[in-house]
């Protein structure tokens, strides 16, 4: 039997530019996902800022480390738990989408979006990277929102020795059938685990999050989801079904990296 741990997924509603207010919900809610033993949390897209905030992205953005993530920070030292979630993030005069990893110890790294849906890319600057972090338990990776539909950006870490996939996302609901299918394909191709944490509620009337976080086992099973508004769901992860599943479909050992870098390269 492989190592077992249990894992969170920490749905929330957000109110734009209540910086305070939205890092004192998600600090409860980590709160709760500690006391119910989770070890690992994830927190939706922009959780501290809100989403629909472009016209103060310079005013509302951070830097890493700094503000948002010292408290989350502290939160994950007393609770002996790690977290990520995505902020605004402020580099060297531009902006990132950026999810920050942390937990015990400190701060242990950071992931900016490489695909910007829609808008973002009049707000954000692209990242250029898939960092795999190995945080003692298991090795993880991040995408955020919209990338869970590129195959490409989990294929990459899972290739790289990622056993969680985690998803901070803040999902429009029009497009939930997506979100179904992609979460599922995403653990099932790469015989991992995911957690895809949504966010729930609206912004400026017309932008509705599709909520329905969820946490899916290498099958492609949804082993926990989310009903309400503010949630804390937890799942067991198992790394033994990780081996076991890429075993009985050897998608990562079959694949052509030579021919699918070739057809990439144009």
């Amino acid at each position: 039997m492989g190592k077992i741990f249990k894992v969170a997924a920490a749905q929330m509603d957000c109110i734009p530019e209540d910086v305070s207010g939205n890092l004192t919900a998600a600090e409860g809610l980590l709160r709760l996902a500690a006391a119910g033993g989770a070890v690992l949390v994830v927190l939706p897209e922009l959780f501290d800022t809100g989403y629909r905030v472009e016209k103060r992205d310079n005013e509302l953005a951070s830097t890493i480390p700094g503000p948002t993530t010292d408290r989350i920070t502290a939160v994950c030292r007393a609770e002996k738990i790690f977290a990520t979630g995505t902020l605004i993030e402020r580099s060297e005069g531009k902006l990132y989408d950026t999810a920050f990893l942390t937990g015990p110890d400190g701060l242990i790294g950071t992931y900016r979006k490489t695909a910007l849906w829609g808008g973002e890319v009049d707000r954000f600057e692209k990242g250029n990277s898939y960092p795999v972090f190995d945080i003692g338990i298991c090795k993880v990776g991040i995408q955020i929102c919209y990338e869970i539909g590129f195959p490409e950006g989990a294929r990459i870490l899972s290739l790289q020795g990622a056993d969680v996939i985690l998803y901070p996302s803040a999902f429009g609901a029009p497009r939930l059938y997506a979100w179904d299918l992609a979460s599922r394909a995403r653990a099932l191709e790469n015989g991992c685990y995911v957690i895809a944490c949504n966010r729930s509620g609206s912004e400026r009337g017309d932008t509705v999050f599709g909520a329905h976080s969820r946490i899916v086992n290498p099958l492609g099973d949804i082993i926990a989801s989310a009903a309400e508004d503010y949630e804390v769901i937890t799942a067991e992860v198992d790394l033994g079904e990780i081996e076991k599943q890429r075993t009985a479909l050897p998608y990562l050992s079959d694949l052509r990296r030579d021919l699918a870098a070739d057809y990439y390269r144009e």
